[in-house]
């Protein structure tokens, strides 16, 4: 029979805490995330500045639970979309209880890095460096790597990882637990975010045209969910629009015949129903709304509220 002692001592032993993940666009966040908690939530892409919110996704198993928080890529900002995107990445730091950074497996330290260095030194958190895509160098690249980034900072731990390839990331799991304090469950075991469904689906057909489309426009375009209904077969009808800043940008989205928009929708439908476990029946439009990224009013109807900030 247990007793209360040992109940208490369970429960003790029971860690929970937040996590950043901070680090330059492109260098694998989101990838990282997305491998940590088995499920994707954000986007990937090959072009920088991906993720543009905090995306909070949860890790549970009988260790504990930890909650990760995907921030926008620290970069110079261009305008209010950029500005926004650098205040979240830089808020999120002081709501943490640790953080982790990614950086290329590289000696070479950028000015981005150098940034985001600065800022990690003003913070009284524990610091992993995460030296990320180890699986494109080899591996006696690897501790000339870690040696010039130790001398620059006293991190908690240096581990190199490849997202996307999984390597490590048991290790890091069982790291980040234990710097985590004995805490609450903070999710149901189930959760893997707080993100809405209408938010995710947005951001996968986002995704899918990040994937098809020409350098100059992506970064240009956001995607709004019209309507999101479910029909009593269990087969959802969704309308999204594409939002563009030119005109000559809404014929390259829709491509001749609508070829383009047809392969982001294929593409992206695909996804969706993998998200949803059902059929989907996805409807795209494009408008233009020029000047997007630099009007508060229309980056907080995109979802981009000052409150996040």
């Amino acid at each position: 029979m247990s007793t209360d002692l040992e109940a208490g001592m369970k429960a003790e032993e029971y860690k929970s805490g937040y996590v950043a993940l901070i680090g330059r666009p492109n260098v694998g966040k989101s990838t990282l995330m997305n491998t940590l908690i088995g499920q994707k939530i954000a986007i990937t892409s090959n072009k920088p500045q991906t993720t543009r919110n905090r995306i909070q996704t949860v890790y549970t198993d009988e260790r504990g639970q930890i909650i990760f928080l995907d921030t926008p890529g620290v970069h110079k900002a261009k305008n209010r979309l950029g500005d926004y995107m650098v205040k979240v990445a830089e808020g999120t730091l002081k709501d943490v209880d640790l953080v982790l950074w990614l950086v290329e497996p590289s000696t070479h330290i950028g000015k981005g890095d150098q940034i985001i260095l600065e800022k990690l030194k003003e913070i009284d958190k524990p610091v992993f460096l995460l030296i990320n895509k180890l699986d494109t160098i080899p591996k006696a690249e690897v501790l000339p790597v870690m040696d010039t980034y130790r001398k620059l900072m006293d991190f908690a731990e240096i581990i190199p990882v490849s997202a996307l390839k999984r390597y490590n990331m048991d290790d890091l799991l069982a790291t980040i637990f234990k710097y985590l304090k004995p805490g609450p469950q903070y999710y149901d075991e189930d959760t893997v975010t707080d993100q809405p469904m209408r938010q995710i689906v947005a951001e996968l057909i986002r995704e899918k045209a990040l994937y098809s489309l020409q350098e100059e426009i992506p970064h240009g375009i956001a995607v709004l969910i019209d309507s999101m209904k479910k029909r009593n077969n269990r087969i959802w009808d969704i309308s999204a629009t594409i939002v563009c800043e030119k005109e000559s940008h809404k014929g390259i989205i829709i491509g001749k015949d609508g070829d383009m928009l047809k392969k982001i929708g294929s593409a992206a439908r695909y996804e969706i129903e993998d998200q949803l476990d059902a059929k989907v029946n996805l409807e795209l439009w494009v408008k233009v709304r020029s000047q997007w990224r630099d009007n508060e009013k229309l980056l907080r109807s995109f979802g981009y509220r000052k409150e996040d900030e």
